[in-house]
């Protein structure tokens, strides 16, 4: 080995310029090769699904927040997992490990009757649910249609042309 400090880090220099080098030849290749036609729809921006045509400041609904509050919840209560991982190896060579683990099954069973309720609540569900055969009937009765096949979902195009799939 060299005697060098800088010379220890000449293999990691060499490779951040090898990928750079390669990335950027990548990246002008394609440029340069690469087959261009642009459209209006290929230059308007896209973001989440949503059309990029309207106004910015569209409202969103509310299960849109609690989905996401939810998400952020449990998603910090599966962090706790990791250190009840690694205090569980602990705990078994303390002859605690039976203690340990029926703890972390009350912490799940707690969250689980979380999950439980905001799902009774109707916090995830995002579309038109319809619980009965018989509220089926009534719904295609009052909107006039005839059987699900029938009816066809109206799509706008980009350029705002409406039509039947």
């Amino acid at each position: 080995m060299p005697d060098n400090y800088f010379a220890n880090y000449l293999p990691l220099l060499i490779h951040f310029i090898l990928a750079g080098a390669l990335a950027t030849a990548l990246v002008t290749l394609s440029w340069l090769i690469g087959y261009r036609r642009p459209t209006r729809a290929k230059m308007s921006p896209y973001e989440c699904g949503m059309t990029p045509i309207g106004d910015a400041r569209e409202r969103f609904s509310v299960k849109f927040y609690m989905v996401a509050m939810l998400f952020i919840l449990f998603d910090v209560e599966a962090v706790f997992l990791y250190p009840w991982a690694i205090i569980l190896k602990d705990l078994k060579r303390m002859g605690q490990g039976l203690f340990g683990l029926s703890e972390m099954f009350v912490y799940i069973g707690i969250v689980l009757v979380g999950f439980w309720y905001i799902w009774k609540k109707g916090a995830l569900d995002w579309g038109l649910t319809i619980s009965s055969p018989q509220a089926a009937r009534l719904t295609r009765a009052t909107t006039g249609g005839g059987s699900p096949q029938s009816e066809m979902p109206e799509l706008v195009g980009v350029a705002g042309h409406r039509g039947k799939v």
